[in-house]
């Protein structure tokens, strides 16, 4: 009976989330009530042993805390670019006007961005270009709304693009050079059919904001550029971190700011306190979005708390039983779920159900099942605004409105995922 008390939880609060702005109730609010409230139900009511499920929730907490720490760090990094009109550098070299000549070229540029860094990363750095080439708030939701969709794609064919083609890479059930080559064109395709369709939408130039001139007077071009090639130099540097040491990349990051943070300190020591206090890490912190942080850390609570509970587990064994093992199905099925449930647990689960035998070609190592659970996990999230760590922090960052992208991206998500999904069904 807990188990479908914590579900119901969920589920209203998920129901909250999505309806946030007629309730006039921030998302995070109902995120961290969520998360809270499924543990209490948990431990109150499955007649559980409350160490082991406090030591449950510890585990939770820690995984949970890595990626709040990692979006965390990224975001400030991306805020001391931006404040330093670090990014000036970029827009001013993007010249395109028409809505779909820029849509094209962001989406391409994110798409291979995201499988160098990560889908997460580079979502927050392509929305902070978004903030200064587009004025109208409703275009630049299309704009970032796309981000998504190609920063997911871009992920889900690198080894490192995004968390779970990581859990995969390091499970050993896929190798570098294979996954890149054996699921490129189906990411691809997720993406350029809807950009396909949306060009046929949209119309017009794009509207650009007018330029504060206020960070302009106060960092020198020189500064501009440094701080924009370190910054970027630091979020490139986190996989690469994370290779020679083998620690998570959270530490890589937290590394990057904390160097971010003394070069700023000696580049500025200096100047007047007037524009230290503008122009310090001190003062951008306050000015670095927290809800997301709080949203994001209500929303990986409540489905540690299901994962934890057995929930997921169940849902994959259901999985196998219904489909009747058609690993095309049950794939496409854990894409669409991913939208909803976050991709890492039910890729955790899908791990445990299913083991690597080099006698069965489609679970071998890079078999079609791995492949195809990287590709559909991956992208599987762009359906619905929440279900991805880069939709969550676009719909934080940019305030969009879950239903707006239920309406107007979600189909357009939903045909370029099946598509890609089609493209590994068809062997290419």
């Amino acid at each position: 009976m807990y188990s479908v008390a914590m579900v119901v939880i969920f589920v209203l609060g998920y129901l909250c989330i999505a309806l946030e702005h007629p309730l006039k109730i921030d998302k995070a609010a109902s995120a961290l009530l969520i998360g809270v409230l499924t543990w209490a139900v948990f431990i109150l009511f499955g007649g559980n042993d409350p160490h082991s499920v406090g030591e449950a929730l510890n585990e939770n907490l820690a995984e949970t805390a890595q990626t709040l720490f990692f979006l965390f760090a990224a975001m400030t990094i991306v805020e001391i670019v931006d404040r330093h009109n670090g990014f000036k550098i970029i827009t001013d070299r993007i010249t395109a006007t028409s809505k779909v000549k820029l849509l094209w070229i962001l989406s391409f540029l994110t798409f291979f961005m995201s499988a160098v860094l990560d889908n997460l990363t580079t979502t927050i750095v392509i929305l902070s270009l978004l903030r200064k080439l587009i004025n109208d708030q409703h275009t630049r939701w299309t704009y970032a709304s796309i981000v998504v969709i190609a920063a997911n794609a871009g992920g889900a064919w690198s080894p490192i693009g995004d968390v779970t083609t990581i859990m995969l890479w390091i499970g050993g059930q896929i190798t570098a050079a294979k996954i890149i080559m054996g699921i490129i064109l189906p990411s691809l395709v997720s993406m350029i059919v809807p950009l396909i369709i949306l060009s046929f939408t949209l119309k017009g130039e794009i509207e650009r904001p007018e330029e504060s001139e206020e960070a302009e007077s106060i960092t020198t071009p020189g500064e501009q550029m440094a701080l924009l090639i370190l910054g970027v130099g630091l979020l490139l540097f986190v996989p690469v971190f994370k290779t020679i040491t083998h620690l998570p990349p959270y530490m890589g990051m937290l590394l990057g700011l904390g160097v971010m943070w003394m070069v700023t300190e000696l580049m500025h020591k200096k100047k007047s306190w007037e524009i230290k206090k503008r122009l310090t890490v001190v003062h951008i912190l306050k000015h670095v979005e927290t809800p997301t942080i709080f949203f994001f850390l209500g929303i990986l609570t409540a489905v540690g708390a299901l994962g934890a509970a057995g929930q997921l587990g169940k849902l994959s064994v259901w999985l196998r039983e219904v489909t009747g093992g058609n690993i095309y199905v049950i794939d496409t099925v854990i894409g669409v779920l991913s939208s909803i449930i976050d991709n890492v647990p039910l890729v955790a689960a899908s791990m445990k159900m299913y083991l690597i035998d080099p006698s069965v070609a489609d679970f071998a190592v890079d078999g079609t099942f791995w492949h195809m659970l990287a590709y559909c996990a991956g992208t599987g999230g762009s359906i619905l605004i929440i279900g991805s760590a880069a939709g969550v922090a676009a719909m934080g960052l940019e305030k969009i409105d879950f239903i707006w992208y239920l309406k107007h991206i979600s189909w357009l998500a939903l045909v370029g995922y099946l598509a890609g999904a089609f493209c590994i069904y068809l062997g290419l």
